[in-house]
């Protein structure tokens, strides 16, 4: 198991501590997580990404999706049926699942679809425009004394920039 020091990085930053959480949480290996079902991560492009999971014999009312927190919790509950067929071999797998996604702050589930035995759930960053990158204008004393007195020397009207 490795251990990651994110002391260094609590010296020159703020506010990071919730990520240092996670890389310890996701450094944990677990050895029975399920591979059932089977899933894809797509990148659509910068802002947009689907999980496709394979969910055959799953109907839209037996998947549940929920969002808590920056957690995407996708379940199946398979309804039982009383079914009284002789199965020769059975493949197709029917069992209850679980499966959990962290999310970015800014990640947004878009929607959800099921065709052809695929449920795919778009998501969407949708980054504030207070966080966004901006440019700062840097000005000088002078450009503070125009704006101050007015275009024309003025010192009655004082403009608000």
């Amino acid at each position: 198991m490795r251990h990651f020091d994110f002391s260094p990085l609590y010296k020159t930053t703020v506010g990071f501590d919730r990520l240092a959480s996670l890389f310890d949480e996701l450094s944990v290996v677990d050895n029975n997580s399920p591979a059932y079902p089977p899933y894809n991560i797509e990148r659509i492009n910068d802002d947009e990404y689907r999980i496709s999971m394979a969910v055959a014999g799953f109907t839209d009312d037996e998947l549940n999706i929920e969002i808590e927190g920056n957690a995407l919790s996708i379940s199946g509950q398979k309804v039982d049926k009383d079914d009284q067929s002789e199965y020769l071999h059975r493949g197709i797998a029917s069992r209850n699942f679980e499966r959990k996604f962290e999310l970015d702050d800014y990640v947004f589930v878009n929607g959800a679809n099921l065709e052809n035995g695929l449920l795919h759930i778009d998501l969407k960053r949708e980054v504030p425009e207070a966080q966004k990158p901006r440019t700062i204008p840097i000005g000088s004393k002078q450009d503070k004394q125009k704006t101050n007195t007015g275009a024309d020397g003025d010192k009655s009207r004082i403009l608000i920039a």
